[in-house]
């Protein structure tokens, strides 16, 4: 009965040890709110956090990740995307709650759907022939998002039946949406361009990551056609500190929303850890320097691990690029909404770049990046002829989403290089203790 009891006492302990603690203060910084996470080490814990941040689309400014043995320390200064600091008391809620819950290893779990994975060769009319296959099979899409890069398409769809609402779990049905989703997705290409598709009833991997592994398994980072240059907008270098061990990874781009997790999610699915990292954006520019190695403790060790390191970043950062027309639609669901409305894009030489899906309450909200045949963005004449086509009120343009940045963001960016500096020394937890990454400089 001792022993009980010692050992209850034993896991509560553990369970102190291992949840983290998180502050959140807004007294600090007077341009942002930072949220402070101290933990156990874990692999996949900086993603974990970084997650729950970007999904409440919070604009991440600046970042201080620090590894000191066992132990993690985080610092992200965070707004809204007006660039304000967060005053709702239920989201400040949210984010404790939720990164002491995911610590866990607990979920996201869509309950009563079927999900379904592609990948394949991009090309123009592609999403109208795969929801005109859908409809065709009495499949309802209540929730997508798709990604096109480098010439290639990945997916990732949440189905039920129409006719019943349940989630489809027939072998042969499944077999057959399978089978004709992969002849529109191969069309006329090679045998090495096959398309892939997977069915699973019980999904719990988040989309968008789900999304990045999809694109790094079908190896887009490397499918660049040959009049295809590198983006001049993203800069990636990676040099080894042997000294220390480390190999340093510095990212520089256009800031966007969901940078960092792009990012961070990459390096995390090609199995690097993060043991320190500096996030700075001013203006519309990011700057990211990580300090990573392998899972066994060693750094990158070849020219061609480097050069796969920089090609799968940039890969990265690029997917979710904000190219064309970003359209939004709000329709009544129905049977069919999805695949006459992508017809209608297709007839009229739109091709969709880029598409996130979500009905609630029978009302279906879709948004879609578009562009010309040319990946250009397309007449304005066009896109009213198309709104005309579908329904003025209920198919808009949207601005496309930006990192709102407020005046003297430019300042703090100079005198936080200052800090930087001293990055070397790799003693972030005493640079903690003495304040000078809490605060805005």
């Amino acid at each position: 009965m001792a022993m009980k009891g010692y050992l209850d006492e034993y896991e509560k302990l553990v369970i102190r040890m291992n949840t983290p603690r998180v502050v959140i203060d807004n007294g600090v910084c007077s341009s942002a709110t930072i949220v402070k996470v101290d933990s156990a080490r874990r692999n996949g814990i900086l993603l974990e956090a970084v997650q729950i941040l970007t999904d409440l689309n919070l604009s991440i400014k600046k970042a201080y990740i620090s590894s000191d043995g066992r132990w993690n320390m985080d610092v992200f200064h965070v707004t809204d995307l007006n660039g304000n600091k967060l005053n709702d008391q239920s989201v400040l809620r949210y984010i404790e709650q939720s990164i002491e819950k995911v610590y866990y290893g607990e979920n996201i779990e869509v309950n009563g759907l079927t999900a379904l994975e592609l990948t394949g060769t991009d090309r123009i009319g592609l999403l109208s022939e795969m929801f005109a296959v859908l409809s065709d099979l009495n499949c309802d899409v209540v929730d997508a998002k798709l990604w096109t890069h480098n010439g290639r398409v990945a997916s990732v769809i949440y189905l039920r039946d129409c006719s019943s609402g349940s989630p489809i779990l027939d072998s042969l049905r499944i077999s057959k949406i399978e089978g004709r989703l992969k002849n529109v997705l191969n069309g006329d290409n090679d045998f090495n361009s096959a398309a892939k598709t997977c069915v699973s009833v019980d999904s719990m991997m988040h989309i968008e990551r789900r999304l990045h592994q999809l694109m790094f398994e079908d190896r887009d980072y490397e499918k660049r056609s040959k009049t295809q240059e590198r983006s001049p907008m993203v800069v990636v270098t990676v040099q080894n500190w042997a000294e220390r061990g480390y190999s340093v990874v510095n990212v520089h781009c256009r800031d966007r929303t969901k940078l960092l997790f792009d990012v961070v999610c990459t390096l995390t699915d090609m199995e690097y850890a993060v043991f320190h990292a500096t996030i700075n954006t001013a203006d519309d520019q990011a700057h990211l320097e990580f300090y990573i190695r392998h899972k066994d403790g060693s750094p990158i060790s070849s020219e061609a691990e480097r050069q796969r390191v920089i090609q799968c970043l940039e890969a990265a950062v690029e997917r979710r690029a904000l190219e064309g027309v970003r359209l939004e639609l709000k329709h009544p669901d129905k049977q069919g909404l999805l695949a006459q409305v992508t017809r209608t894009f297709r007839e009229n030489g739109l091709n969709v770049t880029r598409t996130e899906i979500s009905t609630s309450s029978d009302m279906a909200t879709n948004i879609f990046y578009v562009t010309d045949a040319n990946g250009d963005e397309p007449d304005s004449k066009l896109i009213e002829s198309v709104r005309e086509k579908i329904g003025l009120e209920c198919l808009r343009v949207k601005e496309m989403p930006t990192v709102n940045h407020k005046k003297g963001d430019g300042e703090e960016q100079q005198q936080t290089k200052a800090v930087l500096v001293s990055l070397g020394s790799l003693v972030w937890r005493n640079l903690f203790n003495f304040g000078l990454i809490k605060s805005c400089s």
